[in-house]
């Protein structure tokens, strides 16, 4: 059985990050998309709200476009 509670606390680390940033789901997207990862605005929402799993590479993307450690993201 996968624990989706890492997911979850990724996703609202990810959520603070963004908002920190002044930034929508939808900017974060369109950021993450010139970086040649290919989340929709969707996706980024349900990753923040942990209801989509979070993939190595995404999360490399995302640390970048957000300026952040990996350590802020796994908190």
């Amino acid at each position: 059985m996968i624990d989706y509670r890492y997911d979850k606390e990724i996703g609202k680390q990810i959520a603070k990050f963004r908002i920190q940033a002044n930034m929508t789901q939808e900017d974060l997207s369109a950021q993450l998309q010139t970086k040649g990862c290919d989340l929709t605005r969707s996706a980024v929402a349900k990753i923040e709200a942990g209801q989509r799993h979070i993939y190595t590479g995404e999360i490399k993307a995302i640390k970048e476009v957000l300026k952040v450690s990996y350590e802020d993201l796994f908190v």
